[in-house]
């Protein structure tokens, strides 16, 4: 049994379609051509309108225009009537026919008291070929009326005079106004339609020229600028282009020199580490040897062992080796805070300073850290932590404080997010900051830490000293309980 491909048939790329037929998709024109064309669907429009109005108002004259010319060809015939009274019936039919022959709007044929129609002395001039087409005259040619006017002469009826509109003459004459008319639209249609589209390209051509500057910011080139064009909107749109390009421009080179200063900082973190193994620990590990191979030395001795030297190697090598755990803690935690995700915050930022108090004991440190949560996420705990350390160091090592002040607390921020936002501030009554002063990598690492997450970072003089205040606004996704995270 033959099997069918029940798979769909693939479905047509509307990219595709939109190739083939771009007229069907307005997205495929462009905003000059779009321009365009909304001016011609108006004029189109306005054409229309305008053309209901003339057969509006052309009908209307019409019909005023065959009733005014049947008024005239009455009192006309009435006038001839009376001027030719005293002649002979035949002689008044002629006189008739000779003075209404070929009037324009309406057709009066003569007849005599038999019927019979009157002939006229001269020959037919009226055209039966007309300007205006029949579809024109059908909108406007009302109904064709017909009307018999008795002629009387010396108190008989001697004959009749058959009156007929025809409206055709009038309607010429209104056709050749529409033609002029239109054609008066249309090339000041054409003429204006030349002139928009010159004028749309001159002011299109800036946002032209700003695709292509956002398609040279958009392969990292930011050197584009744009030149201000005559238009005050489009002026602002490139301003703000420019303003962006050099923004952009600076954030770049402040990446580099960050990426340098990254470099710069590893290598000095290595180094710094590289050398406090060697001055401290090395001695450290070289009097342990020491004391080993004495205590070894003792123990080989043909003579009983001096007690008294052995507990004091042994007194020696555990003070060494605690001295060693002290070193070893102290670069551990520089280079990550151990408690950091396993205690609170605040008792984080209390062990700091209990630290700085050991290591700097003529520099007076104090804290608030109440109303803390237990955490806000690791990287905003390890920013707030990193950010306080290093203000503190540099507060004693530049500025040479004697006191030295941190208060962090969770207050409440209408400008945040989510309402809420950490704000620290470290004071301290050292030398401030020098006027010459510039970001070194200390400040650097500090300003894009808090700018990472949305904050800012400002440091200015105090009186006296200076002042780090630093802002972090809170997501409620950052502020987690970190008290489920072990603490072994």
């Amino acid at each position: 049994m033959p099997q069918t491909d029940a798979s769909p048939a693939p479905r047509p790329d509307r990219r595709e379609s939109t190739r083939r037929a771009p007229w069907l998709d307005g997205s495929a024109w462009s905003t000059r051509t779009r321009m365009i064309a909304l001016v011609l669907a108006i004029e189109a429009l306005a054409a229309l309108l305008s053309c209901a109005v003339v057969v509006l108002n052309a009908r209307t004259a019409v019909q005023v225009e065959m009733q005014a010319a049947m008024t005239n060809v009455e009192l006309l015939v009435t006038d001839t009537i009376d001027l030719a009274q005293s002649g002979s019936p035949a002689g008044i039919l002629q006189t008739v026919n000779l003075r209404i022959h070929d009037l324009r709007h309406v057709r009066v044929t003569v007849l005599d008291a038999t019927g019979a129609v009157v002939a006229g002395g001269l020959g037919r001039v009226r055209r039966d070929q007309h300007a205006s087409p029949d579809w024109f005259a059908a909108l406007i040619a009302p109904p064709i009326r017909e009307h018999d006017l008795a002629i009387v002469a010396q108190g008989q009826r001697i004959g009749t005079a058959r009156i007929t509109t025809q409206p055709r003459d009038e309607i010429d004459e209104v056709w050749g106004y529409a033609v002029s008319l239109s054609l008066t639209n249309l090339c000041l249609g054409l003429g204006l339609l030349a002139a928009l589209s010159v004028a749309f390209g001159r002011v299109l051509a800036p946002l032209t020229r700003l695709a292509d500057g956002l398609t040279q910011l958009e392969r990292a080139d930011y050197t584009a600028r744009l030149d201000p064009p005559a238009s005050r909107e489009l002026a602002a749109i490139a301003e703000r282009f420019n303003s962006l390009a050099q923004a952009l421009a600076e954030t770049r080179a402040a990446n580099g020199r960050l990426n340098r200063q990254l470099l710069s900082a590893q290598d000095d973190e290595r180094r710094r580490t590289a050398l406090e193994l060697h001055d401290e620990f090395g001695p450290c590990l070289f009097a342990l040897e020491a004391n080993a191979a004495s205590v070894i030395r003792m123990a080989e001795a043909e003579a009983p062992p001096d007690r008294a030297r052995l507990k004091l190697r042994a007194q020696e090598i555990t003070d060494i080796v605690g001295q060693v755990q002290v070193q070893n803690r102290d670069l551990l935690n520089r280079l990550r805070p151990h408690a950091l995700g396993q205690v609170p915050l605040s008792e984080c930022l209390d062990l700091l300073l209990r630290d700085f108090r050991r290591r700097h004991a003529g520099t007076r440190f104090a804290g608030s850290f109440e109303g803390l949560a237990r955490g806000y996420g690791d990287v905003t705990d390890l920013t707030v932590f990193r950010c306080i350390q290093e203000s503190m160091t540099n507060a004693v090592r530049h500025g040479r404080a004697a006191n030295v002040t941190v208060r962090a607390e969770d207050v409440a921020d209408p400008a945040a997010p989510h309402g809420r936002a950490l704000r620290i501030a470290i004071r301290d009554d050292g030398a401030g900051v020098p006027a010459e002063h510039g970001l070194g990598l200390g400040l650097s690492g500090m300003r894009e830490r808090v700018e990472a997450l949305g904050g800012s970072f400002g440091l200015d003089n105090g009186q006296p000293g200076a002042v780090v205040r630093i802002r972090i606004p809170l997501d409620r996704e950052q502020d987690v309980d970190t008290s489920s995270i072990p603490t072994a």
